[in-house]
């Protein structure tokens, strides 16, 4: 990703945190006060746009013209195309595989191995492993991930507990695998190599997931559900309802095979939605008819807009429901308002300006490594994008890590476990407007549970205070 740092002799600090904390204090305003409604559904979307206009304001009065505020829209709305792209798909992806009985038949076989008692730390683990082999948590969470929500519903596992257990193990995958854009962005800004940088990060990855197995385990022993009793009725429900078969697994199949072959995202999601859209017509007739007198009209809708199937069973029709694309839109909507807030943010030098700031602060060792993780955070607060927490630290950063004598692999580890884990947690962030728009689960919900993803910078800043595995730049030096 080429992303250049702006920097603002004229910009303040208090100038560049003005827009900033006028941010923070409508978004707190609106959660606490007013439901999340101040200005009606879009209330989030609207609060970055006036916050970019704050930012824009500060622009103007230090001499930055409109035409390179501008010009760092364009390049953050660029920057977004695709995973725009990819959010419609999945909308689409949902609703065919909802017709096609994709999604009842994974949720048909998986209740018949999965059950309350090793659900959680099994989708940790299930999302771990596709994750790693795809090098993808977006693409993890969008067909396993959704899979494994409406299996965890059935059970009567809290939806917030099931969406962070699949993506903590989506992270971990992410973080750790070659093929993951931010596992090879983040060496390449640190100054090391790809290798080099993921064998680094197991010193702290592991602890912070052997943690959350741990978490998980404890909660899946300890948790009261009420699906167990229930499971046979669902089951005889969802054989009822559609024609099950292992056949219908040759779709997921297919997509999974074509992203390990390194296919593109949208190509992989473009198959998924006409092969399921053929398994429908196919395999459930009975659903296309009852959708609709026409087939097309069914398979539009299922792709385009709001699809139900109506069961005998109450928590089976909310779970096969489906929005289609225009489900999506709330999210492209926050992605695109985000994207104008942080475009407008690094246009005037305000990102660059806060963050020598933080570095003014890493006197120490410690310090140093406390000012990367803060920015990585505030970054990811405040531009919206986990590239942009990744990029601008690294640069920052890279020649204060080689001051104090140590090897870019610290910079590269400390980039990942506190800029590329922590974006999901963040509703604003492309990251997490899009994980919460595919699980449908929202932020607020899965915070806490997302354990992998807040405990990894907390695990990273205790292994810089201890001096655990801080390496230094002289190579014959022992950790």
């Amino acid at each position: 990703m080429d992303t250049k740092i702006i920097k603002n002799k004229e910009l303040n600090i208090w100038e560049a945190l003005i827009p900033v904390a006028f941010l923070m204090l409508f978004l707190a305003y609106n959660i606490f006060f007013a439901g999340g409604e101040l200005f009606g559904t879009y209330s989030n979307q609207i609060i970055l746009v006036l916050s970019g206009v704050v930012a824009a304001i500060m622009g103007f009065l230090n001499k930055v013209s409109a035409n390179t505020m501008i010009k760092e829209i364009w390049h953050n709305l660029k920057s977004v195309f695709v995973p725009i792209m990819i959010l419609l798909l999945v909308g689409a992806l949902a609703g065919s595989w909802l017709i096609s009985g994709i999604i009842p038949a994974m949720v048909y076989y998986g209740l018949q191995v999965l059950n309350p008692t090793i659900f959680l730390p099994a989708t940790l683990i299930i999302c771990s492993i596709i994750s790693i082999a795809t090098g993808s948590s977006w693409t993890t969470s969008a067909t396993v991930g959704i899979a494994l929500i409406g299996i965890g519903t059935a059970l009567g596992i809290p939806v917030g507990m099931i969406a962070g257990a699949v993506i903590s193990g989506a992270y971990f995958g992410d973080k750790l695998s070659p093929l993951s854009d931010t596992t090879n962005l983040a060496p390449a800004m640190a100054g090391t190599d790809l290798f080099t940088h993921i064998r680094y990060m197991t010193f702290t990855t592991f602890p912070t997931y052997l943690v959350t197995l741990s978490v998980f385990i404890i909660i899946s022993l300890t948790i009261e559900t009420n699906g167990n009793s229930d499971v046979s009725e669902i089951l005889n429900t969802i054989k009822s309802t559609f024609n099950i078969s292992p056949y219908l697994f040759i779709v997921p199949g297919v997509v999974i095979s074509l992203i390990l072959l390194k296919t593109k995202p949208l190509i992989a999601l473009g198959t998924g939605i006409i092969l399921a859209l053929i398994f429908a017509l196919f395999i459930q007739p009975e659903i296309i008819n009852s959708l609709s007198d026409s087939k097309v009209t069914a398979l539009f809708n299922a792709i385009f807009n709001e699809t139900s199937i109506s069961t005998s069973n109450e928590k089976l029709n909310e779970l096969f429901s489906s929005k289609g694309m225009i489900g999506m839109l709330w999210t492209i909507l926050l992605i695109i308002s985000a994207m104008i807030f942080g475009g407008i943010m690094d246009g005037i030098g305000a990102l660059a300006r806060i963050t020598s700031v933080l570095l003014s602060f890493a006197t120490s060792v410690f310090g140093l490594f406390a000012s990367t993780v803060i920015s990585c955070l505030g970054l990811n607060l405040v531009a919206s994008d986990q590239y942009l927490a990744l990029v601008i630290p690294g640069k920052m950063f890279k020649k204060a890590f080689e001051d104090k004598g140590l090897a870019p692999e610290n910079l590269s580890r400390t980039l990942e476990d506190s800029g590329t884990v922590t974006s999901v947690l963040i509703p604003w962030n492309t990251c997490g407007a899009y994980q919460s728009g595919v699980l449908g689960v929202g932020v607020g919900e899965y915070f806490i549970y997302a354990i992998f993803n807040w405990l990894s910078p907390i695990t990273t800043l205790l292994f810089a205070a201890f001096n655990i595995k801080i390496r230094q730049l002289v190579s014959d030096i022992k950790e």
